[in-house]
């Protein structure tokens, strides 16, 4: 059951996007879309960096609770971690990507909590500017990832009343 819903614009018009809770059948579908967003947008991941974080991910991926961001036929394209107010994981399909898929998980999440706390590779550019054009602000650094590794992470805070993220279910 589709806990909500809107509808995007793509090139070919209205397409419509619900969000809703995994499903345990899911697992493997949703680690193919970690997998291709991380090969897209963390290039600078050290290879034996990248297979220690694959596993952790796929252990994450298949434990989590996580939202989904389904296509009309029910597919996900998109997944985010939501622990509280904390945006734990978001990643969309590379083949979903700038369509609004990303914008309308955080504005989701808004909508269940006023303010929403992040943490975001430095090294990801695209992440860091997509944060950042939702309205979220710089609160923190640290030097290297939650595991030691030499990979920076950004921290980030998002009052959700003085963000750029429209409101759920608005037209994207």
């Amino acid at each position: 059951m589709a806990i909500g819903s809107c509808s995007r614009m793509t090139n070919g018009g209205a397409e419509m996007l619900s969000i809703r809770r995994s499903r345990s059948d899911e697992g493997e579908r949703i680690v193919s879309i970690w997998r291709a967003a991380v090969d897209a947008t963390h290039d600078f991941l050290e290879p034996e960096h990248r297979a220690v974080i694959d596993v952790e991910a796929q252990a994450y991926c298949m434990a989590a609770l996580l939202w989904v961001a389904v296509d009309a036929l029910g597919r996900p394209i998109a997944f985010m971690g939501l622990s509280e107010a904390r945006l734990d994981a978001l990643f969309v399909d590379p083949r979903h990507r700038g369509r609004g898929v990303g914008r309308t998980l955080v504005s989701f999440a808004s909508s269940l909590h006023s303010v929403l706390e992040t943490e975001v590779n430095a090294q990801n550019e695209q992440a860091v500017g997509f944060y950042r054009k939702l309205g979220f602000i710089e609160t923190g650094y640290s030097p290297m990832d939650d595991q030691g590794r030499p990979y920076p992470l950004i921290h980030m805070r998002l009052d959700a009343s003085a963000s750029a993220v429209r409101e759920f279910g608005a037209n994207k």
